[in-house]
This record gives structure tokens, sequence and C-alpha cells, in this order.
């Protein structure tokens, strides 16, 4: 089978096989998986996401560092290919979406039953092999964590990003009242046409200028919660908009700058700041990270939320992939594409 193994840590930008790439070349010789337990599934991949985890896995950046050589991967869906003969819910031919810390990009990975996840009818494998790491994410911390509630204010910085746009349309969801930062003009115009109230282009604008502008006009007083995967200068200004009693959800730190939140300012404030690493839920809180994504798949199955896919590539173009998501050229997600029906999208 096709897989794209990682032979040294550094930039997933180079195409693959070239002597200062990470990856080896790309071929049909990786070993097809075995089914290694009485309970475990063989998915025939048929999209794989890139999230920006993978993109410092890969570079070694990321707190967990496999050894190597290994294939990465994420979220992925694809078609139950074999299973083991405990297996009593699925059957060759289900169509299934999983999310995994390593494997997915390959034509096939392994995995056990109850961590996968039927694909509901009139929902393609590409939009399910997107949405468990960022929809995830997104619905742990703004639902669980956050306990967002109608008429509140939740603040979306980078929501233009793979976690952004799935913040925005969960935030429309619970009946917050959205306000997204983003950079460009493209960016700014799908923000409001998934619903966000307000749009701060911070390539143009001051973020804290125009927010304010917003919040006065409707009579509101704060931000209730601050969704931050971006980090940096941007979560300190933001910082400035919170009302007393705000969340703050650490999602991650996308401009390469760890912000400082100041304790008695937090005190002061009753802020509560909120880490979330959504992957750590699988091990300590398994339960509640399989019923929200049950419920994402059925808010998916109403039209409640839409996934935005961005970019399609082949395994073959992994590195266009990942330029694709350091440049910031993707407004939704970036996916992998297995098999002859994968096509590029710029």
């Amino acid at each position: 089978m096709e897989a794209l193994v990682v032979r040294r840590l550094g930039d997933p930008t180079l195409a693959p096989g070239g002597e200062a790439s990470p990856f080896a070349a790309v071929s049909g010789d990786h070993p097809v998986p075995e089914i290694s337990s009485p309970t475990a599934v063989r998915v025939r991949v048929a999209a794989t996401s890139l999230n920006f985890a993978t993109f410092l896995q890969v570079q070694g950046k990321y707190q967990e560092r496999p050894p190597l050589p290994f294939v990465p991967g994420s979220d992925y869906s694809g078609v139950v290919d074999a299973v083991g003969p405990g297996v009593r819910g699925l059957r060759p031919g289900d169509r299934v979406c999983s999310f995994t810390g390593l494997g997915s990009f390959a034509d096939f990975i392994v995995a056990e039953e109850k961590q996968l996840f039927l694909v509901p009818d009139g929902c393609d494998l590409v939009t399910a092999g997107a949405l468990p790491v960022a929809f995830g994410t997104s619905h742990l911390a703004l639902v669980h964590r956050a306990q967002l509630k109608a008429g509140q204010v939740l603040l979306v910085l980078g929501a233009a990003g793979g976690v952004g746009v799935s913040a925005v349309q969960i935030g429309k969801v619970c009946g917050a009242v959205v306000i997204a930062v983003a950079r460009g003009a493209e960016k700014s115009e799908y923000l409001k046409s998934i619903g966000a109230d307000h749009v701060v282009d911070s390539s143009k604008d001051n973020v804290v200028e125009s927010a304010k502008s917003f919040l006065k006009a409707r009579g509101l007083k704060g931000v209730d919660v601050l969704y931050d995967p971006v980090g940096g200068k941007l979560t300190q200004d933001s910082l400035k908009l919170l009302s007393w009693g705000a969340h703050i959800l650490v999602i991650g730190f996308a401009s390469g700058d760890v912000p400082v939140i100041r304790a008695n300012i937090a005190l002061v404030k009753n802020w509560t700041v909120h880490g979330l690493y959504w992957g750590s839920y699988l091990i300590h809180r398994p339960r509640v990270l399989i019923d929200s994504l049950n419920e994402l798949l059925s808010w998916l199955s109403k039209g409640l939320i839409k996934v935005q896919i961005s970019h399609c590539y082949r395994l073959v173009e992994a590195h266009l992939a990942f330029s694709a998501l350091r440049d910031r050229k993707a407004v939704g997600k970036v996916m992998i594409v297995m098999g002859p029906s994968a096509v590029s999208r710029l």
C-alpha cells in the first residue's frame, strides 16, 4: 500500500524523496497493517486531515514525539475493509470516520471498533474525514468546558482556520453572538456567510477598537468566551475585551508565541483559563469525547454545521498540503484524499 513515511524530522513542505525532505518517496510497497485483535477493524482510508499539530509533529516540535520512522496521521474517514472475529457493530463496506495519533497518511489503517464512528447518510467521506479533530476540539472547548450559552459573546481568533471555522459554527448553534477575527477580505466574507455576527479583518482593522464598537452598538458589556488558537500579541490585545467572569480557551499557538495571562488580573476579573488538549480526552475522559463526536455527527446530518474543505491533495502532494497550511492559504480544512479520485484545489 502507499504511505507517507517520516524518515527524519524536518520541513514538511519539502517534496517526498528529496535529500532534505523528512519524507521517504511515496511508493506502493509499504506493508498493509494486519488486524491486531479480535475487536480490531481495518479501514481503507478515503481522506485524512491536516492539522497544525501534524505540521509540528513532522518537525519534532509537538508535545508527543514518536520514534522514527513513522506514518503521521490525525482524523480520517474511509470504508471498512475487514473486521476481527469479535467485531459486532461494523461490517465490510460500512463508511466510518475516526482519529489517530499516527498512521492515517496511508491506504489502510487498523483501529479498535469502539474508536470508529459511522458516517451519516448524505455525508461524503472527505467531509467526514475533516470533522473529528477540528470540530471535536471546538465542541469540547465551547460546550463542555466553557459551557457557552445563548446570548453570550464569543470571540474567535484565527477564525478562518480549521478549528476557527468550527468554533464560529458551533458558537452559532449554541445561540452565541460571535465576533470572528481573520486576515483578508476573502476570509472575512466567508466568515460572514457562515453566520459570524461581526468580522474583524486584522490585516486592516484594529481588533480591539473594531470589537468595542460592535459591542457598544449592540449594547453588550464585553466578551464572555475567548477562543484562542493563535496566541501572541493578538491574545494580549483580546484580553482587553473580556468581561468579568469570562472564560479563556487556550487551543494553540499558531503565531509561534505563547502569551502570558497574568494571574493577578485573572483573579480580579474572575476569569477562568481552560487548557484544551483534545486528544488527551481519549485517555482521561473517553466517554465525554465519544458523546461529543456523536453529537457533532448528528448536527452534521441535520445540517446544523457544515465542514468547509479548502484544499485537497494526493498523498504524493503532501508537501503542497503542508505549504497551504503554513502559508495560511486555507479557509477551512486541508485534506489528503487517497486513490485515483484525489484532486488539488488551489
